[in-house]
């Protein structure tokens, strides 16, 4: 849990983030602390930094094997308030990736086309396919959390969707999807100063919706939609792992740290070739060879 501090790792603060089974109660976690690691800003930024390397090699192996029949990639997904900082993190913790092995979605209000079908249907059209890391920025957890606090479903129909989206990602899962999904957890007096420092900068008006104010009045039923989500979909196929964001640069290591330590945990391999190597050198220094 969020609660503690442990010494740096991207490999243990995959187990610190993670949530435990059985109920879910924000007030538990703290969203200033910086649970697995124990530096500050600078040390967390160089931190970010020097996963670079180590992540593009990662996501390069992988994305070799999706181009030699394995199934295998990664889908995260950020969920978060208004202000979390999900922007953030694919600006500077994503961009450490290669923009050819990613494929990133951000999920707006539906549709009509969209709602005359099952809720999961255009999530699925945008999942990534072998070799590449998705990232939803917003995902089908809209439809569990927005809903519930705006009253856009039935009570009944919302309950259904917990169980379809745990089904759902079990699919996925079994078919060689590694699902990581990270709830940004910030405080409400956090969110007001970012709204404010919108609209104190004249260059960030454009980001300022004053529909985010109106959604602040219902905090406290966001939160509890995210505790029963968070409850509800909690699995051993896919666990939530709930990420301190009042500091940004803690943030945006733990996310770079958690995609670290699960392509490490997936291990991927250079491909072994379909031809004769040394065949093929032979052609290629072959006298007499017109290029």
């Amino acid at each position: 849990m969020a609660k503690s501090k442990e010494p740096s790792s991207p490999v243990s603060v995959v187990e610190t983030l993670t949530v435990p089974p059985g109920p879910v109660n924000l007030i538990e976690y703290d969203p200033r602390a910086t649970p697995g690691f124990t530096g500050g800003k600078a040390e967390g930024k160089a931190a970010l930094k020097s996963f670079d390397g180590r992540l593009s090699d990662l996501q390069e192996r992988l994305f070799a094997e999706g181009r030699t029949g394995s199934q295998r990639r990664v889908l995260m997904v950020l969920q978060g308030m208004d202000t979390s900082g999900k922007g953030g993190v694919l600006r500077h913790t994503v961009a450490l990736f290669d923009p050819q092995g990613l494929r990133i979605k951000s999920f707006k209000a539906p549709t009509e086309e969209e709602l005359e079908r099952d809720f999961l249907w255009r999530v699925r059209n945008e999942l990534p396919g072998p070799g590449i890391i998705g990232i939803f920025d917003r995902s089908h957890y809209e439809d569990v959390l927005i809903a519930r606090v705006r009253e856009l479903a039935p009570e009944a129909e919302i309950e259904e969707r917990y169980d379809a989206i745990n089904t759902f990602e079990a699919e996925l899962v079994d078919a060689g999807t590694t699902v990581v999904k990270c709830m940004l957890h910030i405080s409400p007096d956090t969110q007001k100063e970012r709204l404010l420092a919108r609209l104190d900068d004249p260059t960030k008006h454009w980001k300022f919706n004053p529909g985010d104010v109106d959604e602040r009045s219902l905090w406290s039923r966001y939160q509890q939609a995210y505790e029963v989500a968070v409850e509800r979909t909690n699995t051993a196929a896919a666990p939530w792992l709930i990420v301190p964001s009042d500091r940004k640069w803690y943030r945006n290591w733990a996310v770079g740290a958690v995609l670290k330590a699960t392509l490490e945990a997936l291990d991927p391999r250079w491909p072994d070739p379909d031809y004769d190597v040394e065949e093929q050198r032979a052609r290629l220094t072959a006298e007499g060879f017109d290029a």
